[in-house]
């Protein structure tokens, strides 16, 4: 089964990508008008982001009581992201890949899901702490839209979602079974008119989030764990600022820092709340609109756009399917400990 849902996630990665050739070439053309060491350079940092997110995950995974090496947890990250692209489920299909990764290295698909989550939660922190300097910048230059506040709104109420139901988790086992039985059983009302069963069963739930509960409470009884994953993070922000001020100096398109965060916090933003998955299509025409509205005509609008998307989302996405594919065919094999974790 491992398999073929694979298989058929990489055939709707390819017709995600043929379906977007026009786009692709479009972004090919217009990176080979770029200074080229700019733009190696903004490769060379996007490679470090990679390893960033296998080193975000190291540190919650370590804070959960579980072992793990950054390469294959970047591996895992990257897979997730091509995950989340061609079969869109709100995160849940790239919280299938640490799950059965987790399963087949003899840990804890639980504690697995949990640092998922807490990944995400980490990662919009640090996207608000970025946000909020958008914001002023935005304010202060009359550019603040209605839809930005709502975006930003929206992100702020799902990131103080997932922290309550972390919260939860770390107080009570008890109180985290019962909201994820609740969550369960209004899954399966909506679920029901459509498949005539119970979709999620109350009885894992209450097991998850027993599980799920002993690695959170790990965090909580050493709170100074929650820092490096968070700083890590923030980095990972600035990482993405690097790179859009990069290809501004690769094409000699004038910028100042107040334009480049104010633009990276509207696409960012997009890229999280937007019907699509990764902002595809949405972040395109935002970003081009935040940059005209900055006073940069709309030729290097569309070129900044297709350059940064280029970097950071169709490169992340080819790496994702690679990544998916050598996870399936690798697929190292750990030797558990009596805690249930792992060494690599």
């Amino acid at each position: 089964m491992r398999k073929f849902i694979i298989a058929v996630a990489l055939f709707l990665g390819f017709i995600f990508v043929v379906g977007k050739l026009t786009e692709i070439q479009s972004i090919a053309e217009t990176l080979q008008r770029g200074i080229w060491w700019f733009l190696g350079l903004a490769l060379v940092i996007e490679a470090l982001w990679f390893i960033n997110c296998g080193a975000s995950f190291r540190a919650i995974y370590s804070a959960m009581g579980i072992e793990e090496q950054i390469g294959t947890l970047s591996l895992m990250a990257s897979a997730a992201f091509f995950m989340n692209v061609v079969a869109p489920s709100g995160g849940v299909s790239g919280l299938t890949i640490f799950i059965s990764e987790a399963r087949r290295r003899n840990y804890s698909p639980a504690r697995a899901a949990v640092a998922g989550v807490l990944f995400l939660l980490f990662d919009y922190l640090g996207l608000i702490a970025i946000l909020l300097v958008g914001l002023i910048i935005l304010i202060r230059r009359n550019d603040l839209t209605l839809v930005v506040i709502i975006a930003s709104i929206a992100l702020v109420a799902l990131a103080m979602l997932f922290a309550f139901l972390l919260n939860l988790g770390m107080q009570s086992a008890v109180a985290f079974g019962n909201a994820l039985a609740w969550i369960t059983r209004l899954t399966n009302r909506i679920m029901h008119p459509f498949i005539h069963r119970e979709y999620l069963s109350e009885i894992r739930a209450h097991e998850f989030a027993h599980d799920a509960a002993e690695g959170l409470s790990k965090m909580r009884d050493e709170p100074k764990n929650m820092l490096p994953p968070l700083l890590l993070a923030l980095s990972n922000k600035v990482a993405m600022i690097v790179i859009l001020t990069l290809v501004f100096l690769a094409f000699n398109i004038p910028i100042s820092i107040g334009t480049i965060i104010a633009c990276f916090s509207i696409g960012s933003l997009f890229v999280i709340i937007s019907p699509t998955p990764a902002g595809v299509g949405v972040v395109e025409g935002a970003l081009t609109l935040a940059l005209t509205s900055m006073y940069i005509s709309l030729e290097d609008a569309a070129i900044i756009t297709l350059s940064y998307r280029g970097i950071t989302f169709w490169l992340p996405l080819l790496v994702g399917m690679i990544s998916l594919r050598f996870l399936e065919k690798v697929g190292i094999k750990p030797n558990s400990n009596q805690n249930g974790d792992i060494n690599v």
